[in-house]
Formats: C-alpha cells, sequence, structure tokens
C-alpha cells in the first residue's frame, strides 16, 4: 500500500498525449468520475509549437490490482476517439533497469544507492561493462554482473549480447552511467525512447580526453552536465535534465572535476526518476516534463 493511501483502494498514474482539440479533459475527467476515481494530482501541457496535448493525472480507485486491468479497458474508447498514445500504470510500480558503466563509477554507485533506499522508483536487474572493476560492488548489492568486452571486432557481438539482456530481463529502460562506448545506429533504434545518457555540458566546446581541464585552461565559470534519451546523434538526443554550478578562479582541474561529478549524479538521477515516474514525453528533439 501507498503512504497515506486509505485501505481498500489504489492509486494510478495515468499518461496521455494527443492532437489538441476540444474536449480532452472533460473527457478523461468525466471517465474517472463514471468510474469512481478521485483525482489526487493533474498536470497538462497544451504546445503551441504543433498542437499536442500531453496530461499526467494521479488517481486513486476502489479495489486491487484487477481494478487497473478493467480501467485499461474502459478507457480504450476514450484513447481512440481522440487519437490518444497513453499508459496505465499502478502508481509505485518500479521499473526494470539496466545500468552500463565504464570506469568512472560516480553515476553508478549514486544510482545503486538511490535505489537501494527507495528514492528511485527502480529495481536495477542488472549492470554492464566493458571493463570488471566495478563486479564486486555491483554484487555486493545483490545484482547481477555482466562483463561485456568492447573491440572494434567484438562491438556487434557485445550489442547483440546486451539486447539480448534487455529482451531476457525485460528491461524497461536502459541507463547509461558514464558508458564510454558509442552505441551503432541499429542499437539506438532498437532503444529510442527507453536509454538515458549523461555527458559533461561542456560538449561540444570541450571534446575528447579531459575536458575538465580543457576547461580550466580556458577559465571557465560554470560547469554542469545533461541527461538526454539517447539518438543516433552523438550526445544530442532529447535532453531531459541539465544542472549547472557556479565555479571561479580558485578551482583547479581536479576541483572540477569534482564538481562536474555532482552535476553528473545529480542530472542523471532526476532524468531517470522523471522518465520513470511517467513525467516525460518526447516531443520530437525535444521533451516535454510535467512535474
Amino acid at each position: 500500500m501507498a503512504e497515506n493511501q486509505t485501505p481498500g483502494t489504489v492509486e494510478h498514474i495515468l499518461t496521455l498525449d494527443c492532437p489538441e482539440t476540444r474536449g480532452i479533459v472533460h473527457a478523461v475527467s468525466g471517465f474517472l468520475l463514471e468510474q469512481g476515481c478521485d483525482i489526487l494530482e493533474s498536470k497538462q501541457f497544451d504546445s503551441q509549437l504543433d498542437g499536442h496535448f500531453f496530461m499526467r493525472l494521479h488517481f486513486a480507485s476502489a479495489g486491487d490490482q484487477a481494478t487497473l486491468d478493467s480501467l485499461r479497458d474502459a478507457f480504450v474508447p476514450v484513447a481512440e476517439k481522440f487519437g490518444m498514445h497513453w499508459e496505465l500504470r499502478r502508481h509505485g510500480t518500479k521499473r526494470r533497469v539496466l545500468i552500463m558503466v565504464s570506469k568512472f563509477e560516480h553515476c553508478l554507485n549514486d544510482l545503486l544507492y538511490r535505489a537501494r533506499t527507495g528514492e528511485l522508483p527502480i529495481e536495477i536487474v542488472g549492470v554492464v561493462s566493458n571493463h570488471p572493476d566495478h563486479r564486486r560492488t555491483v554484487e555486493w548489492h545483490g545484482i547481477p554482473f555482466f562483463h561485456v568486452p568492447v573491440t572494434p571486432d567484438t562491438k556487434p557481438a557485445a550489442e547483440q549480447r546486451l539486447m539480448e539482456l534487455v529482451d531476457r530481463m525485460d528491461v524497461e529502460l536502459v541507463v547509461l552511467a558514464r558508458y564510454m562506448q558509442v552505441l551503432s545506429d541499429n542499437l539506438t533504434r532498437l532503444l529510442d525512447g527507453r536509454a538515458i545518457n549523461i555527458h559533461h555540458s561542456f560538449l561540444p566546446s570541450f571534446k575528447g580526453a579531459k575536458p575538465y581541464h580543457q576547461a580550466h585552461a580556458r577559465g571557465v565559470k560554470t560547469v554542469g552536465a545533461t541527461a538526454h534519451y539517447v539518438n543516433a546523434e552523438l550526445d544530442e538526443g532529447p535532453i531531459i535534465s541539465q544542472q549547472v554550478v557556479e565555479v571561479d578562479h580558485t578551482y583547479g582541474p581536479e576541483d572540477l572535476v569534482a564538481a562536474g561529478r555532482d552535476t553528473e549524479c545529480k542530472a542523471l538521477s532526476s532524468a531517470v526518476r522523471w522518465h520513470c515516474e511517467g513525467r516525460v514525453f518526447l516531443q520530437g528533439n525535444r521533451t516535454v516534463i510535467l512535474r
């Protein structure tokens, strides 16, 4: 039972988007009223750019798990009338997440901690790495670790292995937590809308090795990080979350690295949370986030 949930009730999250037209909110709220549901939170956005409507509803109903199935069936005519892309899930359901990581471990450790303490609504079902370094840490958390080395010759086989794990473990979201391998165009298509990456926001200004050292040499005044969906354009997918912190001349290269690690962890964890709570909608190469 969710915190503060009344006995005999269950809570749900309904997310939907469709072309903008009159009557959408009335139809959805009317449906919930007819079903005897109470709306706990409602967020919506009408995009004037392309005439598209986005909505997220948190509501409660009497019943049990079977109620979810009956609500889904009953909502189909409403969704079809407005041409909705929609999802109805039980509130608090944890998304099945697969993490990918290379040598840098700060984002991995942050996600492991937040998942273990319940701060993130995720179940980490496995960790994949092209290096064996973090096996002990991951397995200490009781999570399977998969060492999948990657070379130019073995990359196709490594990506096939990854998709086998995604399919076998019913993975809903892949998180690249400083995974330092470029995914192929084919793999990004297979993971479209369900893979999140993190990178330092200096891109494309400071590429290659030691970007924070390059930034120090240029006397930057802010450092930051960007979490985004993965697509075929390297580090240019739809942005979900960004973090920025001010720095000054007293910061040495290692101070900038430390500040950058913090922003990367925060941006990535926020992106994962919003995605898994059903708050993120893709709108072309942009996102709409109903927080």
